[in-house]
C-alpha cells in the first residue's frame, strides 16, 4: 500500500499476497536458532492470548484525542468530556470511546524523538530506531510468532485495510509475514477449482511434496524452504476458508459498527478474533492534518469513534476482551502550535496512545504533558517502554532475547522497562 501523506512523504508497502514475496524474509529465516520461550509461547497459544492493532496512519493528533488541552492557546476550540473511567477525560470528538474507557489505559508521556513518517512508524511497530544492516521484526510478526500455535492452519497476523509487507517478519520466516486482505476482501484463491476433485488434488500435492524433498537431498535452500512452506500454508489455510467469510454479518451489526470501510473492517477484525487468528492490524487513514486539522479531526474520528468503541464492547460481552489486548496507535502526534494552515504538523516529542484488554489496567493514565501540550513533564518513555509493556501484557517476558544467526538480540531495548502503572 502506497499511503501519500499531505506533507508529500509517502511510506510504501507492497500488498501481498499469502503465497507471494516471501523470499526475501526467508533467506535470513535459517540462521534462525529459536527462542528461549518456545514452552512459553505453546502455553501462551493455548491460553489464546490475541492481540489488536489499530493503526491510524499519518499521525492522529493526541489534543485532538487522548490529551485534549480546552481553554490553552495549543487546545484547539473542542471541550473534553468525562469518561467511564473516574477522573479520565478524553476529547469530546470520542463520545462513544469515552463509554469505554474503563476497559483502556491511556500513555500520554510519549516521546520518540521522531518527525519522519517512515522512521515514527518503525519505531512503534518495532520498538527500536532503524539501525544500518539488521532489521527488527514489527509487531504483528513478533506476536505471531510468540503466539500463534506452531500447527495451527490459521495465519498469525492478519491486516485489514493497513497495508503489509513481506518484510516485517525478517529473520523470523514467512510464516510471520503479514497476510494482507486488500480493500478488505478474502484472499483469492482459497476453493479447489471446480475441474479438480478432491482425489486428484491430493494426489497433486503428494507427488509435489515427494518431488521436492528428493530435490532437497541435495540442493536444500532458503529458496526452497520458502517454496514448500508457502504450500504448506495455502493448503492448511484451504482448509479454514471460514474465517474470511464476512457476508454473514446482520443488518443489526452492520448499523452498530457503521456502512462504511472502517466499521466494516472493524466487523472483520472481531470474526477473525472470534475465529482465532492471534494478531490483527486494522487501519484508518490519513490523520497527516497539515491543514484544516479541526474539520478533518470532526470528519474522521466521527467515522472512527463508534466502531472502536463497539469493537471493545463486543469483545468484552464475548468474554474476549481479557486475554486480547488492544493498541490505538500511530507514528507520532500533531504539533500542539497550529499552523497558519489551521493545520497541525508532525510531532513527536509529547504525545499518546491508548491501549486496553489482557493484562492493561482499564481507567489508568501514565504520564502527564504541560499545559500547552509541548512537553512531558511526568514519565516519559519511548518505542522501547511500549514493546516491554505489550509483551507483559500478554504474560511474555520481555527481557528475553531472540537469537537470529546465533547473536542474541534483546526482544525489547534493554535500556527502558515496562510501563507498570498500566499493567493489571
Amino acid at each position: 500500500m502506497r499511503c501519500n501523506y499531505a506533507c508529500g512523504s509517502h511510506d510504501s508497502l507492497s500488498r501481498r499476497s499469502f503465497l507471494g514475496g516471501t523470499a526475501a524474509g526467508a533467506l535470513s529465516m535459517l540462521g534462525f536458532q529459536g527462542m528461549t520461550q518456545a514452552t512459553a509461547a505453546r502455553q501462551l497459544a493455548a491460553q489464546q492470548k490475541q492481540v489488536v492493532v489499530f493503526w491510524l496512519s499519518g499521525g492522529v493528533s493526541q489534543l485532538e484525542t487522548w490529551d485534549p488541552k480546552p481553554g490553552a492557546e495549543t487546545g484547539g476550540p473542542f471541550l473534553s468530556i468525562p469518561t467511564s473511567a473516574p477522573g479520565v477525560h478524553i476529547s469530546e470528538l470520542l463520545p462513544y470511546t469515552a463509554q469505554q474507557m474503563h476497559h483502556l489505559a491511556l500513555v500520554r508521556g510519549i516521546n520518540t524523538k521522531e518527525n519522519d513518517h517512515g522512521k515514527g512508524a518503525y519505531i512503534m511497530q518495532t520498538g527500536r530506531k532503524e539501525q544500518p544492516g539488521f532489521a527488527f521484526p514489527y509487531l504483528g510478526s513478533t506476536f505471531s510468532h510468540h503466539l500463534a500455535p506452531p500447527n495451527s492452519p490459521l495465519p498469525g497476523y492478519i491486516s485489514v485495510g493497513a497495508g503489509g509487507s513481506s518484510a516485517e517478519s525478517t529473520f523470523l520466516g514467512p510464516r510471520h509475514a503479514p497476510l494482507v486482505l486488500s480493500g478488505g476482501r478474502a484472499p483469492n484463491n482459497l476453493g479447489r477449482h471446480d475441474a479438480l476433485s478432491e482425489e486428484r488434488d491430493l494426489l497433486r500435492r503428494k507427488l509435489r511434496s515427494q518431488v521436492s524433498q528428493r530435490f532437497e537431498q541435495k540442493r536444500k535452500t532458503a529458496h526452497t524452504e520458502v517454496y514448500n512452506e508457502s504450500f504448506d500454508q495455502a493448503a492448511a489455510l484451504m482448509s479454514r476458508s471460514d474465517i474470511f467469510d464476512f457476508s454473514k454479518f446482520s443488518d443489526k451489526d452492520l448499523e452498530r459498527y457503521g456502512k462504511h470501510d472502517f466499521g466494516r473492517h472493524c466487523l472483520m477484525a472481531r470474526q477473525l478474533v472470534e475465529k482465532g487468528v492471534t494478531f490483527v492490524k486494522v487501519g484508518h487513514t490519513n490523520y497527516d492534518t497539515h491543514s484544516e486539522n479541526f474539520n478533518f479531526h470532526i470528519e474522521q474520528l466521527g467515522e472512527f469513534d463508534r466502531p472502536f468503541a463497539t469493537f471493545i464492547s463486543d469483545l468484552y460481552d464475548r468474554g474476549l476482551l481479557e486475554h486480547t489486548l488492544i493498541i490505538c496507535m500511530c507514528e507520532f502526534g500533531r504539533t500542539p502550535r497550529i499552523n497558519s494552515r489551521i493545520g497541525r504538523d508532525h510531532w513527536g516529542t509529547a504525545w499518546s496512545i491508548a491501549l486496553g484488554g489482557a493484562g492493561i489496567k482499564g481507567g489508568a493514565v501514565s504520564g502527564k504533558t504541560n499545559e500547552t501540550g509541548t512537553k512531558v513533564i511526568d514519565r516519559e518513555v519511548n518505542g522501547g517502554h511500549l514493546f516491554h509493556t505489550y509483551y507483559q501484557a500478554v504474560g511474555l517476558d520481555s527481557t528475553e532475547e531472540f537469537y537470529p544467526n546465533g547473536q542474541p538480540i534483546a526482544k525489547a531495548d534493554p535500556k527502558t522497562e515496562p510501563i507498570k502503572e498500566i499493567l493489571a
